[in-house]
């Protein structure tokens, strides 16, 4: 039967080292072999072995356990990246507590997307009637870059970057997903327009598209 052993750990021990805690939970495990191989020649019960590896040396050097024994570990040392734009979509409002000083300088950005923290942006962002209208805006959608967010703060700072419109129109909408996932929308640079045909209206020859596959 499977044996949980449950180990306490003192002062005593730290003196004496890991090696020393090692040895007492060896100890402790050849105890409870040994006790249970009695009961079970007691109670009449055959088939009781002790495998090699009960019987072999300790390990006390990790490097020698077996890969499946190790749990591998690492940490962070550089940043190469960040792939996400740290922008976002939403929605501004007041502040809950009109008292506080964050009131007088902050205001509330909540994103359409619920994985984005609630940011902290300031009032100077906002539209100058915002604080004495702000149910003029609560259907209009922002543009919001995340700037920092403390580990002991529930909401992160930002800026807002833009006022895209009305929520639910599909201009306003598609910008916003566009820029949240950091897609460059611009226009194309003359360069790249010069690729294109210059001789409009341009269509496809009848030989040209009798070797393309139609999938208009």
């Amino acid at each position: 039967p499977d044996v949980i052993i449950e180990a306490q750990f003192d002062d005593n021990d730290a003196e004496h080292g890991q090696d020393h805690l090692q040895d007492m939970l060896t100890d402790d495990i050849k105890k409870l072999s040994l006790d249970t191989g009695e009961k079970g020649k007691a109670a009449g019960v055959t088939g009781v072995h002790r495998t090699k590896q009960d019987d072999g040396p300790k390990v006390n050097d990790p490097r020698l356990l077996p890969d499946e024994f190790l749990q591998r570990t690492a940490k962070v040392v550089y940043i190469l990246e960040k792939k996400h734009s740290r922008a976002a979509t939403g929605f501004i409002k007041l502040l809950a507590d009109r008292n506080s000083e964050l009131f007088k300088r902050c205001a509330m950005f909540s994103p359409v997307d619920h994985r984005v923290p609630r940011v902290y942006v300031p009032l100077a962002d906002c539209p100058p009637d915002f604080v004495t209208k702000p149910e003029a805006y609560s259907q209009m959608l922002f543009i919001c870059r995340i700037v920092d967010w403390k580990e002991d703060s529930n909401f992160a700072s930002g800026h807002l970057c833009k006022s895209l419109g009305q929520a639910g129109e599909i201009e306003p909408e598609s910008e916003g997903i566009l820029t949240e996932y950091g897609v460059d929308f611009s226009d194309f640079s003359p360069e790249v327009l010069e690729c294109l045909p210059q001789d409009l209206p341009w269509a496809i020859s009848p030989g040209e598209l009798a070797k393309r596959r139609d999938l208009r």
